[in-house]
């Protein structure tokens, strides 16, 4: 018999990119290839949980290399900065750091993909990995942030968080993260040299796939393209939602037929317990049911008024589904997800794309944004309230989520890697 096809599929270190590829992965097993994941040695467990098999990079997590967690405790404070702010602050020193993950994962990587043999490679990350370009397989690049990510000249910079029409903010916005980011790239160049490797462009770390480009951007947020992308090597998947299984909603002692409001940050955000026990100080005197998702800070958390539920994890598709009103950080699969099920956002974002988001979803309509940190009780009940009586908006998300589920994105994204074979 014929054995099946390997498909590597690497993800960056965060939960979105690696949940978005389990969904991606998990349509390749249904048409009979054999995903397999290779991850940051901290995202052990996390694919097997969903039946694939993991290859962490044992050299991504060893001394002197980035400890994401740790990065992000000395850079919390970047949290309460404009986007233009953190280029000096966050930006820029992530840069840094994620060249930092490539060019110690080149060895090892190399050695990983000579023992899989895969196929094919599905990359989901935003810096080049030169073993991947030059394992002789047709490789994929996701593009799981926001469209943001690929530039052009109609399209806002990437993280500024800029409105979607040009102005000064655009240029004083790329020339700061350009120079910014220059030494970061500078080194980057230099290293894929080393490789065998074209030069980036300025401010650029990854190219295009020749082979395929995976973009989840659903229509609804979609930008007008100065210069409109290859379809034959571009494919908007219209969202890309992975399937969990059910969740049953908790019992709350009060406000049992209210609207329910999910409330998350992210894996990142969780850390922050002050922001989050602030909200549900608020959330206390609303008429709602709120999920809260608090991470491994549960414990935390002393008094949990009666309409408010605290979970360490939960399967989140499933719970914004069920969901009025989505309260998150901008994040690329929240966002998604909550279009996806036609649930209006409220985005505090904090960092990356989630600026960029954030500013899309008030565009054009399907949601709100607020400041994370400077809003005050009013504030934050009036934009629940607000989003929660949109008749306009709800009908626009209801419209746009029929349209995405028939686009079926994961099918899409997995048929387009499965023909690449």
């Amino acid at each position: 018999m014929t054995q099946p096809k390997v498909i590597a599929l690497f993800p960056e270190a965060s939960y979105g990119a690696a949940l978005n590829c389990v969904g991606i992965a998990q349509q390749l097993r249904s048409l009979g290839a054999r995903p397999v994941f290779i991850c940051h040695p901290g995202f052990r467990g996390v694919f097997a949980e969903y039946g694939f098999p993991e290859y962490p990079l044992p050299t991504l997590g060893s001394e002197g290399q980035t400890d994401w967690t740790d990065f992000i405790n000395r850079h919390q404070d970047a949290f309460r900065q404009t986007p233009l702010e953190q280029i000096k602050s966050y930006i820029g020193p992530t840069w840094d750091a994620i060249v930092d993950t490539a060019i110690a994962a080149e060895e090892p990587l190399r050695q990983l993909l000579a023992q899989l043999k895969p196929a094919a490679i599905v990359l989901d990350n935003v810096v080049m990995f030169p073993a991947i370009a030059n394992a002789g397989v047709p490789w994929v690049r996701i593009i799981s942030c926001a469209e943001t990510e690929l530039p052009d000249a109609a399209v806002p910079p990437y993280l500024s968080g800029c409105r979607g029409e040009p102005g000064p903010d655009w240029m004083l916005f790329a020339e700061k993260y350009q120079k910014a980011v220059a030494p970061a790239h500078r080194r980057m160049n230099a290293f894929l040299a080393e490789c065998g490797l074209k030069a980036r462009p300025s401010g650029e770390f990854l190219e295009s796939s020749p082979f395929l480009n995976l973009l989840l951007s659903p229509d609804a947020v979609r930008f007008e393209r100065e210069k409109p992308l290859d379809p034959a090597t571009h494919v908007y998947l219209n969202g890309c939602v992975r399937q969990e299984a059910p969740y049953p909603l908790p019992a709350f002692a009060t406000h049992r037929d209210a609207a329910l409001i999910l409330v998350s940050f992210g894996s990142l955000g969780a850390m922050d317990v002050s922001m989050i026990k602030r909200m549900i100080g608020v959330f206390e005197d609303m008429p709602y049911r709120f999920i809260v998702n608090v991470g491994p800070w549960r414990d935390d958390y002393a008094r949990v008024p009666d309409n408010v539920f605290l979970e360490s994890w939960f399967p989140q598709p499933s719970v914004v589904e069920q969901a009025s009103l989505f309260i998150h950080h901008g994040g690329n699969n929240s966002f998604c997800e909550a279009l996806y099920y036609g649930v209006p956002s409220l985005i505090m974002p904090y960092c990356w794309d989630g600026h960029d988001n954030a500013r899309r979803a008030q565009d054009v309509g399907v949601g709100q944004r607020i400041d994370r940190y400077e809003w005050t009780d009013a504030v934050l009940k009036t934009a629940v309230a607000s989003l929660l009586d949109d008749a306009v908006m709800r009908q626009r998300l209801r419209d746009n989520a029929k349209l995405m589920k028939q686009s079926h994105g994961v099918a899409v994204a997995a048929k387009a890697i499965v023909d690449l074979l």
